[in-house]
């Protein structure tokens, strides 16, 4: 597909998305170009074209974070861009999140903490290190750990397909409750790290 027909079919659609989630922020239109830069550079690497719509949209909403990340805009945007849209797109990012989410309670309370301060709250290491009262390498080694506990009981209950950018293209569980180690529940919280 080329740059002008993937514009022709989902420009419209890309661009009321983006707009709708940043409350028409005067920088949607910036986000919108760079989503079809990205999509233009990557389309060779799709696989299957009948998900080139649910591709577009990850793109859009990870464009979105992304931008405001950089930004560092003071204005607060919501804990998770839902996935939804009236376009009648998968919502498997809203699935995922939710998944993610429900995951992330069950890891032991240091590292669950560590996690969602760090990557949910934009905190930096160092700010955690401070905000815990711990090492800024302790701080490191403990978000590290929890992203591998979280890593671990996310694909030991959940098969998620992504392309090679990290775009969800499908998500599905397949346990009901997660596992560390082949057991259920949590692991040995006693252990140093």
């Amino acid at each position: 597909m080329t740059l002008d027909e993937l514009w022709d079919q989902y420009h419209d659609h890309v661009r009321n998305f983006v707009r709708e989630q940043t409350r028409f922020h005067p920088d949607a239109e910036d986000i919108v170009q760079n989503v079809f830069i990205k999509a233009h550079r990557h389309i060779d690497d799709v696989r299957d074209t009948g998900k080139i719509r649910a591709w577009l949209f990850q793109i859009a909403r990870n464009g979105i974070v992304d931008h405001f990340r950089k930004a560092k805009l003071t204005e607060e945007l919501q804990d998770q861009l839902p996935a939804e849209d009236s376009y009648e797109e998968p919502d498997l990012a809203q699935e995922a999140v939710i998944g993610l989410k429900n995951v992330l309670r069950r890891l032991p309370d240091k590292y669950r903490e560590a996690l969602e301060l760090s990557e949910l709250k934009g905190m930096s290491q160092k700010e955690l290190s401070e905000h815990l009262g711990i090492s800024y390498s302790g701080a490191k080694s403990r978000v590290q750990r929890g992203r591998e506990l979280l890593k671990e009981m996310m694909t030991s209950c959940c098969t998620i397909e992504s392309d090679l950018y990290g775009n969800i293209m499908d998500y599905r569980v397949v346990l009901d409750e997660p596992r560390l180690n082949g057991k259920s529940g949590r692991r040995n919280e006693g252990r140093n790290s």
